[in-house]
């Protein structure tokens, strides 16, 4: 009890002590308040990134290559003439395309092709604009999409192109609100076809959307790929029409002609086995289609997963970085706290003289000057804590980066910041305890 009061006694005194020169005490503590904000914000911006890739690699799904058709890209110093624009010429993605890399590579596990084009929603004079997209079965469990109502297309319907399809669940609510839909009929651009599945809604990120290529399938509609190609639209057919257009088309009208989207499919995403065969399979794949395509790059080979992983290495060495800086922060406050506090022994000789002298012990005098320490550093790890969840909430909004703040961290933080105190006050508290009584009480 006696131990207990003494200890009191002596942080009593060290807060006293400290409210006498309360600007002093603060400058002191601004390093240890810098240092555990920059510890939490840190902390918080390193798992919400992490949070964040682990949302977009659920989103693209695993081990996927996304193969994007884009404009056609030549060497402008080449000569053009007629043999070496034949020798140039490509039909583009196509499906011949996907079932060449399934037969070449054994690493492939599944390839979807794609199709779309943006057209005009029907339903009993509602209506609204969204992609028709014409896919494969695999598609849906490629991308981790799940049927609320219904099923995917059957074998039957892919082969025979049958006019069925799958509605997002935005479609759903805006045709069809608070009605079973499958087996009604929707008008799709020029075709009604038979609802045969909807979709369970799916957040993507605009972000993800597009960094990644990723599809928001609430406000898309799906077609078997067989179904698109034959009632919608095949560029890879060249009907009598396209021909006779041609033949009074100006150069200028023609070169224009051959920058349109001429492609069959505008992508495939392409499923590998194992994580480790990605990269070999992505350089397998663009010589295929450098071969297919007569050395046209026409086409975009995208790995979402690699392009996401060397994303999160480049913020884990800047949050090591910044975990360094709070590090340096945090030393720099000790250095403070233990420069300030030998700074006090010297002024304060006569008053540990006299206490020795009224029957103080040395462990007295380093309580008293440890409490001090220790109260600068549990007040700067306080405001510090506080000024780092503000701080991190700022950076969320500024910079619109997904944080998470975790207790864990506030607790490390703040368990620093009183570590740092006891640590970096020992030294300046046993200097006091050591002065002798007498010479203490002789000093001016």
């Amino acid at each position: 009890m006696a131990l207990n009061r003494k200890m009191l006694m002596n942080f009593s005194m060290g807060w006293e002590a400290l409210l006498t020169n309360k600007m002093r005490a603060l400058l002191t503590s601004l390093g240890i308040i810098f240092g555990v904000a920059a510890v939490i914000s840190m902390m918080a911006i390193g798992k919400g990134t992490e949070i964040e890739i682990i949302k977009q690699l659920k989103e693209v799904g695993s081990n996927n290559i996304i193969i994007k058709r884009k404009e056609i890209e030549q060497d402008p110093s080449a000569q053009k003439n007629e043999e070496t624009e034949k020798k140039q010429t490509s039909d583009g993605l196509t499906l011949k395309d996907a079932y060449n890399i399934q037969k070449t590579i054994p690493a492939v596990k599944n390839i979807s092709p794609e199709s779309e084009f943006e057209t005009t929603f029907l339903n009993e004079g509602r209506r609204m604009q969204g992609k028709i997209v014409g896919v494969t079965n695999f598609y849906f469990e490629l991308t981790d999409l799940e049927f609320e109502l219904g099923k995917p297309f059957s074998v039957q319907q892919a082969q025979n192109s049958e006019p069925v399809c799958i509605i997002g669940r935005v479609v759903k609510d805006k045709l069809f609100p608070g009605t079973n839909c499958i087996g009604q009929k929707i008008k799709c651009g020029s075709n009604w076809l038979t609802i045969v599945g909807v979709l369970t809604a799916k957040n993507i990120s605009e972000k993800s959307r597009a960094k990644l290529s990723i599809r928001d399938p609430n406000t898309e509609v799906y077609v078997p790929i067989e179904t698109f190609l034959i009632r919608y639209y095949n560029r890879s057919l060249v009907t009598t029409g396209d021909m006779e257009r041609a033949n009074y088309m100006e150069p200028a009208e023609k070169e224009a002609e051959k920058k349109k989207n001429y492609h069959q499919l505008d992508r495939l995403v392409v499923h590998i086995d194992e994580t480790a065969m990605m990269q070999p399979a992505a350089e397998t794949i663009d010589k295929i289609l450098q071969r297919r395509h007569n050395g046209m790059v026409d086409y975009e080979i995208i790995l979402p997963e690699l392009i996401l992983k060397q994303e999160q290495k480049t913020k884990k060495i800047f949050n090591l970085v910044l975990g360094v800086i709070a590090g340096i922060s945090l030393l720099v406050g000790g250095i403070g706290i233990m420069n300030i506090m030998l700074a006090s022994v010297l002024e304060r000789i006569r008053e540990i003289g006299l206490r020795q002298s009224l029957g103080a012990t040395r462990i007295d005098i380093i309580w008293q000057f440890m409490s001090e320490a220790i109260i600068m550093s549990i007040g700067g790890g306080t405001i510090g804590v506080m000024l780092g969840i503000g701080l991190s909430v700022l950076i969320s909004k500024a910079f619109e980066l997904t944080i998470f703040i975790t207790f864990t961290s506030i607790i490390i933080s703040f368990t620093i910041s009183v570590m740092v105190g006891l640590l970096f006050g020992i030294w300046p508290a046993r200097k006091a305890a050591m002065q002798n009584p007498v010479e203490s009480l002789r000093h001016d």
